[in-house]
């Protein structure tokens, strides 16, 4: 079974680093919002960024498998947080909107890639909010 590993040290105010067992080191705050520092990943923007960060790498294993020319790849990702009463939240919603330009393929090799991404990305089969997938998909004439 593959693990994970990560360590967080806190460096003061609402600020810490996460590091990771591939060796990254990364800076990170509360958001705003919450007395955090302007420009350090959050743990929300960090959560939502595994998912979208994850899906892309899963895209483009499918698009390698099934032989298809992508020309470009480039996705934004909103985390939805329904907030209650007592202060309590959490994401109930994520949408990912990936815009896919590709040649020599019809759009339906783009579908089953998409499929075949959200099938085996670690991070979207952990998710217990509802995904979404609305993606923009460019196909190139044949040259």
């Amino acid at each position: 079974m593959a693990k994970y590993y990560t360590k967080t040290v806190w460096v003061g105010g609402h600020k810490g680093e996460l590091i990771c067992s591939n060796g990254a080191t990364i800076p990170f705050s509360s958001p705003e919002a919450l007395y955090g520092e302007r420009g350090l990943l959050t743990p929300e923007d960090a959560f939502v960024g595994a998912l979208n960060s994850c899906f892309m790498l899963m895209f483009i294993w499918a698009i390698e498998r099934l032989k298809i020319d992508l020309i470009s790849y480039e996705s934004e990702a909103v985390g939805y947080v329904k907030e209650f009463l007592d202060k309590t939240s959490f994401f109930n919603k994520i949408v990912i909107h990936p815009k896919i330009e590709a040649k020599n393929c019809c759009e339906r090799d783009i579908q089953k890639a998409l499929r075949l991404a959200e099938k085996y990305s670690l991070i979207w089969q952990s998710i217990k909010a509802a995904i979404e997938l609305q993606p923009k998909i460019f196909i190139r004439a044949h040259v």
